[in-house]
This record gives structure tokens, C-alpha cells and sequence, in this order.
């Protein structure tokens, strides 16, 4: 088992990675006293409960009441309607602010889950057990919860950490390759502009990443969790140096939004924000070398084409984006390897050209 903590203004949160995690008996007795006499709201959907229940039972055993609570798999759990529902649901069993909760699945259902934690009665503890990559390396880790909008992913949500996060690679290998793909994208992303060696260490191990294998999962996802923590501890409320984990999210959330969330999975969509950005970066003088690398790493992981798409279209909901700013978007751009840079003012009609260009082939790179 590796551990890391995360350290925020209201305390730490405890992340503990390693195969088999769920099933020992370490983690029932860490969680015991924390659960002990606790009414314990289990926030999942059926196909989880379905693969992974079992090693849920023994880990939520000490909980004085367990009331499971299903939701839809996929961001579309991600609504003001299921929030609501499971708020009702929680009150009409009897929650109280020293319940518990655990979420139990990928991303969407942690961000829901986080989100009706954090707003229940104030705000209630929870832990965090996520069961896909992505969800592990990124999602799960510094206290980001949210809901959608029609308008825009994640537009409504707070800052809510969990007292623990629980990775346990061995339940990715159930995981489809693409998947676990969304997820290494994830990876890349922190790899590039926080920690060089896990850069290289994902372009040696590839070929046994993309097929979930637990043992060399492991280091790579403490490593992502540590670089993102780290900065998570630095700027917990994302007021300047945490928007360095949006690179390549500018683009990749309007690609996810124009396709109705639909086509591409969110670490697909993701990859090819990394691709766009990386071009604007060598367009102003910088990390042509980085841009090279990630365009070779990237094409290995054999990602679904880009579907047709149009500029203007990507570009408007790029100004619906939560991380867009009244003065326009703010872009993360790499300046070399393991350096990156927050750059404003770029004009929509240079955004505009460039990500044409970019549409009509996003693997040709800059010239």
C-alpha cells in the first residue's frame, strides 16, 4: 500500500493506493472508527455494485446502518435533479450532519456524490473509493465536487474534500482499454507539466498500462495523485497555480460539450486539448521538443478520431466554460518539459484559424 496525504484548510485527506486495497483487512480497521455507530450512505450505480460490491461489504462493515443509494453510470448522474433526489432520499432515512457517505464508482459518481456530501446539512464527511483510472489519478483528488448544466460541464459545485481517497488498482482490470486510456491521458497531462520521470515511465510501460495491469498501475497512479496534491495544497481553491491542471481541459471540455458528451470519453477528449494546446505553445516560441513527445506518446494510445467539428462552435463553448474569466479565457500552455504557463490574451480569431487548421488534421503538428 502507498500513502499520500493532501493537506487543505479544513484538515488532510488521507489517499491510499495499492492492489487488493479493498479486501484486506488493514482498510476495515483504518475506516472503523470513522464509521462506528454512523448511519453510512453508499452513493453507486449498478454496474458497480454489480462488479465490486462485494469488497464493499467487509470495508463498510463497522457502519452502525448502511443505506445504499443508486444513480445512473456516466455524466449524465451529473444533474441538479439527482442531487436532489438523493438529498430527499438522505433525509427521509434519517441523516444527520454526523452521517457518513462513500462514493463508489468513477469520476461522475464522485463529483455527485462529493457535491450532495458538501452541501447536506452543511456539509457532511465522506470518502471517496473510486474505481476507475481516471477517476483515481484525477478526479477523486483535491476536493473538487460539481454538477452540470445544460450550458456547461461542472458549472455548479464547491470545494469538499474527502477525509480519505481509497485507490485500488486491482479493480481496474475489469475496465474496457479505453478507459483506462481516458484515464493515461490524465496522467500525461500532470506527467508533462509537473513530473518529468512519470512521463517517461508511462512511454516505457505503456503496452502493460493500457491493459490495466495492477502492479504497474500502482506506482503510476501514487505518482499522479502526489504531483496533483501537491499543487492542490498550494492553491486549494484554484485561484491561480491549480489552473496548471487544466491543460489541455480549454478545448477538451468544448469538444466534450459540442459532442453532448457522447463519441469521446472525457480523457479522449482531453488528449486532444493537450494536442491544441501544445501547438499554440510551439506558435509562440515554445516547447516544440514537448509538443513532438506528447504528439508520439499520444498517437500510441490509438485514440477514436476526432469527429467533425466546427471552430466557432468549439470556441463559444469555450466561453461557457467555469474556468473562463470576464477578461476571456485563460490558456495552460507547456514552455518545456515539466514547466508550464498561464497565458491570457490570445484573440478569438487567432483561436479561431489556428483551431481550424487543427480540425482538419489534429496529428500533423505545427509547422
Amino acid at each position: 500500500m502507498i500513502e499520500c496525504s493532501l493537506r487543505h484548510p479544513r484538515g488532510r485527506t488521507r489517499i491510499l493506493i495499492g492492489a487488493g486495497l479493498l479486501t484486506g483487512s488493514d482498510l476495515a480497521e483504518i475506516l472503523a472508527p470513522w464509521l462506528s455507530g454512523r448511519t453510512l450512505f453508499v452513493v453507486s450505480s449498478e454496474p458497480i455494485r454489480r462488479l465490486h460490491g462485494v469488497s464493499l461489504a467487509k470495508l463498510t462493515a463497522a457502519a452502525g446502518r448502511r443505506v445504499d443509494l443508486d444513480v445512473p453510470d456516466g455524466e449524465v448522474a451529473k444533474s441538479l435533479e439527482h442531487a436532489g433526489e438523493l438529498w430527499n432520499a438522505m433525509l427521509a432515512a434519517g441523516g444527520k450532519r454526523d452521517s457518513r457517505l462513500l462514493t463508489f464508482g468513477g469520476g461522475s459518481v464522485g463529483d455527485l456524490g462529493g457535491f450532495v456530501a458538501g452541501c447536506f446539512l452543511r456539509g457532511i464527511e465522506y470518502v471517496q473509493v473510486p474505481t476507475t483510472l481516471l477517476a483515481q489519478v484525477d478526479a477523486a483528488v483535491g476536493g473538487k465536487t460539481a454538477v452540470d448544466l445544460p450550458g456547461g460541464k461542472n458549472t455548479v459545485g464547491l470545494f469538499h474534500h474527502p477525509e480519505w481517497v481509497l485507490a485500488d488498482t486491482s479493480v481496474l482490470s475489469t475496465l474496457p482499454e479505453g478507459e483506462i486510456r481516458s484515464g493515461l491521458v490524465e496522467v500525461v497531462k500532470m506527467a508533462a507539466l509537473l513530473d518529468p520521470a512519470l512521463l517517461t515511465r508511462v512511454e516505457a510501460d505503456l503496452p502493460r498500462l493500457l491493459t490495466g495491469d495492477a502492479e504497474a498501475l500502482g506506482p503510476v497512479v501514487a505518482a499522479a495523485a502526489h504531483a496533483k496534491a501537491k499543487v492542490v495544497e498550494a492553491d486549494p481553491a484554484e485561484g491561480d497555480l491549480r489552473r496548471i491542471l487544466n491543460f489541455g481541459h480549454t478545448l477538451g471540455h468544448a469538444i466534450e460539450g459540442a459532442l453532448a458528451y457522447e463519441t469521446l470519453r472525457h480523457g479522449e477528449a482531453v488528449a486532444y486539448g493537450l494536442l491544441f494546446a501544445s501547438r499554440l505553445a510551439v506558435r509562440r516560441g515554445s516547447a516544440r521538443e514537448l509538443e513532438g513527445r506528447l504528439r508520439a506518446l499520444l498517437r500510441r494510445f490509438e485514440l477514436p478520431p476526432l469527429p467533425a467539428l466546427d471552430a466557432s462552435e468549439l470556441v463559444a463553448f469555450m466561453g461557457r466554460d467555469k474556468k473562463a474569466l470576464e477578461g476571456g479565457l485563460v490558456w495552460v500552455l507547456p514552455k518545456e518539459l515539466g514547466l508550464g504557463e498561464m497565458v491570457s490574451g490570445i484573440g478569438r480569431e487567432q483561436i479561431e484559424t489556428e483551431l481550424d487548421l487543427f480540425l482538419r488534421d489534429p496529428w500533423a503538428g505545427p509547422v
